[in-house]
């Protein structure tokens, strides 16, 4: 087999992990499932992510990435904190759940099977503990660039959308129906928008 680079190596076999959890789930997904996957020895994956704690822990960190990436790119946040609250959570939206119910059933399940496993419940913590801190970021910078304050603590303000948005994904991946999901998310935003009160 080819060398190939470690960091490499390490994106491959996240990709492919991600794959199996969003097509089959935890139950069914094992390390060997995984380097199937991702066309490697159950050997070398074992020597990139010896346990399955390890392995879920950087798919977690690869979907917090991402979502990172995605607010980043759709926040403008030379436009003030309205703009940037109703753009990027549409945009997080668009990207991220309309059409991907797959991927956000495996964060819940990532989240419940750390709860229900001895010794992982940190894991379930630092997961919305980055959920809260990325949302925390961007709706900062966009107040602060902007010379603009908050009603609320921003890490307070995060919490309130990281919960929101979780209850509306919820009930969307239970009963699929984009028309409404729209227009409770539009709510949602105006909801969110009053709530941070916002001051130039």
């Amino acid at each position: 087999m080819a060398y190939v680079e470690a960091v490499v190596r390490h994106g491959q076999i996240v990709t492919a992990a991600r794959a199996a959890l969003e097509r089959g789930g935890i139950a069914r997904t094992s390390l060997r499932t995984v380097a199937a996957e991702a066309g490697v020895p159950l050997g070398t994956l074992q020597h990139v992510f010896p346990s399955k704690e390890a392995l879920l822990r950087a798919v977690i960190e690869s979907v917090v990435d991402e979502m990172a990436e995605v607010l980043d790119a759709t926040s403008p946040l030379d436009q003030g904190l309205e703009r940037a609250i109703r753009t990027t959570l549409s945009g997080f939206w668009t990207h991220l759940v309309s059409g991907h119910s797959n991927l956000q059933i495996m964060q819940y399940e990532l989240t419940t099977y750390a709860l229900r496993t001895p010794g992982q419940e940190e894991l379930a913590r630092w997961q919305y503990e980055r959920y809260i801190a990325v949302v925390e970021g961007w709706t900062r910078r966009a107040a602060e660039t902007a010379g603009e304050t908050c009603a609320i603590p921003f890490e307070q303000l995060a919490r309130v959308i990281v919960a929101g948005i979780d209850g509306l994904i919820l009930q969307h991946v239970c009963h699929p129906d984009e028309s409404r999901a729209e227009q409770d998310l539009r709510v949602f935003i105006d909801t969110v928008v009053v709530l941070a009160d916002i001051d130039s």
